[in-house]
């Protein structure tokens, strides 16, 4: 940021008693940050603080004397071979041998050996406040030459000061009647104050200045007067870790609402009437969900699902408003899910996010041969100024974003049209839930659109041992072990659920939560709203959180027992076949049960072991029976195994205590669609008719698993995103569906160089080829027959089971063992005597070969079974189904080629 001579000033002036001097209205309009005193150099963050009386310094030798400096403008310089220069004192530290809190030393089971150090008790009442200090460690030989300097993590000592931060309730502002009041936990700023603005583009018109309470490290101000409708920065004085002492200009971390590009915060009080759209207090979601096992989520982007709807006025287009226009192609389409026994839409990202301009964003028009690079190269030459990301980066998280709005200026807009939306979405007979990215912040340090990082320098990120931002999730990783990076997080749940009656959250990368941390919110969105309300998440296992390294993970191998649904890879990577890390003649030759393997490979499959067909079939059925840990299956190998002891790349492949902790998929926004899956493994010569059977069928494996059914907008049309696997950023053209059933947009061009530029090659044949585009007939198929897949599921409980035990003495497989037939699967459900169950009996068979097949089942001998009514509805999607034939006699079914067919007895 440059600094005018007039900001130099002010710097100068302000510094000269920064701890005493008022922060002057002329703050409120300087730059995002002003430097008031540079750091004559930088040092690394080796050593961490366990608690506020010891720090522990990996690595060290133990040999010298331990001081800790500091200096209230960053001027210290620590230089080895020569004295510590710039500091205002020091304190002496002591090597401890003393047993550490068994708590803390579990916190900090990570860090590495090195000696213990302690502050002296005289001197502990000091630490506070030099806690807004620059604080250099030094090692120094017996005439105070230094040996070795380093920066301390801080996190553990604030948490310890200040733990009583964690019962603060009104983070943020707070209008009322009878004054606003601001709070932000800044424990160690300097000094802060608030600048309130009449508008989003106006001066400031006051300052405020905030008092730190030093119990809670919390500053706050009362201003007698309703502010509503009006914005706010805080201005604060930080010691940052690179820049030295600096004044920050920063929005609110629990803003609700901010005007265009946040650039201010808004002030709102949620339970205002202007805010709530008419009839909002006695809106009620569906009741449609009585256990988590009913549910069918719709996985949804707000621009993807309406931007190229012809039937949504220009105006509404890519917005909240419209999911309002009641008649539009798209919401006839979600109404038609939710009336077939969809309940649930999952919206990806609709907190703020850093990476779309909210006004004047670009709006490239590609065009190109379908294997052409020029699409691509357009949108990515624009892709940081569009209008479309995914949004999995997050700068505020408990406000809507603005380029949903109607008017992004309007801090107000975004909060109406929100609840708008989810009115909507109600009366079309779904449930909303929300896709949560607390993972990670877009960025961090002293970047303009950092905001915890410029409030609390160096807490609320996850830090390595040099003290560097932890990235493994792609961006800088947020550390919610730390005491006010939970609180944050619990806090923008309970928000988005009692406010916006939000039903559910899909947690991205969730495995970098503490299970802890997620349990405490599950109990506080629950106790805030009066209702149940689902968790889901990405349980993956990596990163510097993996294996538990520094806490108990909610990973899908540490939920058991929680209740939090974590998302299943078992049977999603046998179905698709490979993995989503796979390129070059991988993404070909890994065929998956339903496109190939062993029974029809393709030209670069090569001939593959009969055994890895066997697997696959196993696999798929471990996913159909809710991925349980205590499920017994009888494996092609002829054994009968719990799921928990069949081997999962080295992992237990059943993870889940309860249905409810398994989250079936085969498709979401990440990684190759469907479509472009199969366009990649099928055999080059199928037909689309047969492409979209392949892909009902990958369908009907999540529909009928125990469990969380999850399924990606437009993988029932035969979605496609022209090959692109990581469409993130791959701006509108990529991102498209089309609910007039026309097309699926494959060979719309080679997809972003970025992630598949390697794989071109490979792409560029198949998207040329016009026999792998899906044809209208083809695309009305696969969405009738996935309807009538849905309406099976919801009309009876035994696809959608309570309980482990449930499962476990009700769902029994056949066609098992050495001796099946592996491109089969088939099982039959007790239906007897259970709730909700309306048959005595189901069987389902799913055959994914390209010839019909029989399978028989002695238990099944002398049974009553029909096909199940939809498939002999007259407007049956799927007529092929209907042929299955099913003999009392032998208990022998019949199933004809690449079809999923369900048989009850009444």
């Amino acid at each position: 940021m440059i600094r005018t001579a007039r900001h130099t000033a002010l710097a100068a002036a302000a510094l000269a008693s920064s701890a005493h001097a008022a922060i002057p209205l002329d703050a409120c309009s300087g730059p995002a940050a002003t430097t008031l005193a540079a750091a004559p150099h930088t040092l690394e963050a080796r050593a961490i603080w366990l608690d506020r009386a010891r720090a522990k310094w990996p690595g060290s030798p133990t040999e010298g004397r331990f001081r800790l400096y500091h200096s209230p403008n960053a001027a210290i310089q620590a230089i080895v071979g020569r004295k510590i220069k710039g500091a205002a004192g020091a304190l002496d530290l002591s090597i401890s041998s003393a047993a550490i809190p068994q708590a803390t030393a579990e916190r900090f089971k990570y860090v590495g050996t090195g000696p213990v150090l302690k502050v002296a008790d005289k001197d502990l009442a000091r630490l506070p406040a030099l806690h807004r200090e620059q604080l250099v460690l030094a090692r120094e030989a017996p005439d105070g030459t230094l040996l070795a300097a380093t920066r301390l993590q801080a996190a553990g000592a604030l948490d310890d000061l200040y733990a009583a931060a964690e019962q603060t309730p009104d983070l943020g502002a707070t209008p009322a009647r009878q004054g606003t009041g601001f709070k932000l936990w800044a424990p160690t700023a300097r000094q802060a104050a608030v600048c309130v603005f009449d508008s989003g583009s106006s001066r400031a018109g006051a300052v405020h200045q905030l008092t730190m309470d030093p119990a809670t490290g919390t500053w706050s101000a009362q201003v007698p007067a309703d502010l509503s409708g009006r914005y706010y920065t805080y201005a604060l004085d930080v010691v940052t870790e690179k820049a030295g002492l600096v004044r920050n200009l920063v929005t609110d971390p629990y803003s609700v609402s901010l005007t265009t590009d946040s650039q201010r915060s808004y002030i709102a009080d949620l339970d205002a009437a202007s805010l709530k759209p008419a009839g909002w207090d006695k809106e009620r979601a569906p009741q449609t969900v009585k256990s988590p096992t009913d549910m069918a989520v719709y996985e949804l982007h707000v621009r993807d699902f309406s931007r190229d709807d012809e039937t949504v006025p220009p105006a509404k287009r890519g917005k909240y408003a419209a999911f309002g226009e009641t008649n539009s192609n798209g919401m006839r389409h979600l109404k038609a899910l939710a009336q077939a026994g969809m309940t649930d839409i999952h919206l990806l990202p609709v907190y703020d996010i850093a990476s779309v301009p909210e006004k004047g964003c670009a709006l490239p028009r590609p065009a190109g041969a379908p294997d052409s690079e020029a699409q691509q190269a357009l949108v990515r030459k624009t892709a940081h100024l569009d209008c479309y990301n995914w949004g999995y980066d997050p700068w505020h998280y408990n406000a809507p974003e603005g380029s949903y709005a109607s008017d992004p200026q309007d801090g107000a807009r975004r909060i109406v049209e929100f609840r708008e939306m989810v009115m909507n979405l109600h009366r079309a007979g779904l449930r909303v839930g929300l896709d949560v990215v607390y993972n990670h912040t877009f960025v961090a340090g002293q970047d303009a659109k950092s905001v915890l990082d410029r409030i609390v320098p160096g807490y609320y990120h996850r830090l390595d041992a040099s003290g560097g931002i932890e990235r493994s999730t792609c961006c800088d990783n947020t550390a919610t072990e730390h005491r006010m990076m939970a609180k944050l997080m619990i806090d923008s749940a309970v928000l988005w659920a009692k406010q916006y009656k939000i039903d559910s959250f899909r947690f991205d990368l969730m495995g970098h939560q503490p299970r802890a941390a997620m349990e405490r919110l599950q109990a506080a969105v629950d106790k805030a709203t009066g209702r149940s309300v689902q968790l889901l998440g990405e349980g993956w296992n990596f990163g510097e959180v993996a294996n538990g390294a520094r806490f108990v993970q909610a990973s899908q191998l540490s939920l058991n027992g929680s209740g939090i649904g974590s998302f299943s890879d078992r049977a999603r990577d046998a179905v698709r076949g490979g993995g989503a890390g796979d390129s070059g003649a991988a993404l070909v030759g890994r065929q998956g049960w339903i496109n190939g393997l062993v029974f029809d490979a393709n030209a670069q499959a090569g001939a593959r072991p009969a055994a890895e067909l066997l697997r696959a079939a196993d696999m798929v059925r471990i996913g159909l029976a809710g991925t349980l840990r205590s499920y017994p299956l009888p494996t092609f190998d002829g054994a009968t195994r719990k799921l928990e002891d069949i081997d999962y790349s080295g992992q237990p492949a059943g993870f889940a205590s309860e249905p409810s902790e398994a989250v079936n998929y085969v498709e979401n926004h990440d990684n190759q669609t469907l479509w472009d899956n199969n366009a990649l493994k099928l055999p080059l010569e199928t037909a689309s008719a047969d492409r979209a059977r392949v892909q009902v069928l990958a369908l009907a494996t999540t529909v009928f698993s125990q469990g969380i059914a999850y399924f990606h907008a437009g993988s029932d049309i035969l979605r496609s995103k022209s090959l692109d696997r990581n469409s993130f950023n791959s701006g509108d053209w990529f991102n498209r569906l089309d609910w007039t059933y026309r097309s699926n947009f494959f060979g719309t061009g080679l997809p972003p160089a970025d992630d598949n530029a390697k794989d071109w090659p490979l792409f560029k044949p198949l998207l040329a080829n016009a026999n792998l585009q899906a044809q209208p007939l083809d695309i009305a198929f696969a969405r009738d027959a996935f309807r009538d897949l849905l309406a099976i599921r919801s009309g009876t409980t035994l696809l959608r089971m309570r309980t482990a035990d449930d499962i476990n003495q009700r769902l029994r497989f056949f066609n098992t063992g050495p001796r099946q037939e592996p491109t089969v699967v088939a099982a039959t459900i007790d239906g007897k005597g259970y709730a909700g169950a309306r048959f005595t009996g189901l069987t389902y068979l799913i055959n994914v070969d390209k010839v019909a097949h029989v399978v028989s089942d002695a238990g099944l001998r002398g049974k009553q079974l029909r096909l199940h009514p939809v498939h002999t509805a007259a407007g049956a999607g799927d007529k092929r189904a209907a042929t299955a034939g099913y003999d009392s006699a032998s208990g022998t079914f019949s199933i004809p080629p690449r079809t999923a067919v369900v048989f009850v007895e009444e």
